[in-house]
């Protein structure tokens, strides 16, 4: 009985840490990585916005709801998750945000494109926000601000037929 409950007294301080840390973490965050695909920045830009085609190269994502030009959902590892584009400039910029209020998360994706003489890089920007405590004390110290966007590039990637280098 006396080791219950100090099994049970080790996890309540492990939750009530987390939630404390948790807590003195900033919502907001700021992430960003980059990789060179040896394709064109047309040929990368038209993968990115071609949101219909994600669940052909994307590991994570099941199947994309097209919901207008600018709007579409994902349904993935993650759940369901609505998407409004903001900014689109064919081949160099392209600015996705998070548009569901009641996720315990958020923020915006900006795509840049900078032609290589071998190809494109991409670089990836996330400016996140975590609101739920729990949520950001893993976001930060167990899966990291950048794992998401390490695995689309990793992803794109494998659909252009290459492993990529990613870099800060």
């Amino acid at each position: 009985m006396k080791i219950a409950l100090m099994v049970l007294g080790v996890i309540v301080a492990v939750v009530v840490i987390v939630v404390v840390v948790g807590y003195g973490l900033p919502v907001k965050h700021h992430a960003s990585r980059q990789a060179v695909f040896r394709s064109p920045a047309e040929s990368v830009y038209a993968a990115i916005a071609n949101v219909r085609d994600y669940p052909t190269w994307r590991s994570k994502v099941q199947s994309v709801e097209v919901l207008s030009e600018q709007s579409f959902r994902e349904k993935g590892s993650d759940g369901a998750i609505l998407y409004v584009v903001e900014s689109a400039a064919p081949p160099v910029r392209r600015v996705t945000r998070i548009a569901d209020d009641k996720l315990p998360f958020g923020g915006t994706w900006t795509y840049e494109l900078t032609p290589t003489s071998g190809g494109t890089a991409l670089r990836i920007t996330e400016d996140g926000e975590v609101y739920n405590p729990v949520f950001r004390f893993m976001s930060k110290f167990v899966f990291g601000h950048r794992a998401t966007i390490d695995g689309y590039l990793k992803d794109l990637g494998k659909k252009f037929g290459s492993t990529v280098e990613i870099t800060d």
